[in-house]
């Protein structure tokens, strides 16, 4: 039986580049070097039919960390809810108000890169306080 020993994080989406740029600023990302033979991404993107462009684009965790993260264009619009999200830990070892301030201050960075937020879910005694948030596409994330 194989091992797994890495995962990648694909998004669905309309637009690529856009929300591979939001999820850098969110997650501390950044965008992967140009393929080989290609001096900048431009570069690569005029080598390919028009159809290609903007199809696909991929950041990755500078520390080599964090999976991959993979934004494919599809033709279609989301519907409904996600199956799956992701959480990003922005309050990770925190509790009570401390860890609801620093999650509002995170909240508030990223709805100034244009994501939005759903509804603060403050600690009630059993639960710890998270923010579940939309991105700019419409995907939905905590932040815990």
């Amino acid at each position: 039986m194989a091992t797994i020993r890495q995962v990648q994080v694909t998004f669905d989406c309309a637009q690529p580049e856009r929300l591979a740029r939001f999820w850098c600023e969110v997650m501390g990302y950044v965008m992967q070097p140009a393929p080989k033979g290609f001096a900048t991404w431009d570069d690569y993107r005029r080598s390919l039919p028009p159809e290609d462009q903007d199809a696909s684009f991929a950041c990755a965790d500078p520390s080599g960390v964090g999976p991959r993260l993979y934004f494919q264009r599809v033709p279609e619009g989301k519907v409904v809810k996600n199956r799956v999200h992701l959480c990003v830990r922005a309050g990770t070892g925190l509790v009570g108000a401390e860890r609801l301030a620093t999650l509002e201050a995170e909240r508030d960075r990223l709805v100034a890169l244009g994501a939005v937020c759903e509804r603060v879910m403050v600690a009630d005694g059993k639960n710890e306080s998270c923010i579940v948030m939309q991105d700019i596409e419409g995907n939905e994330f905590c932040l815990d």
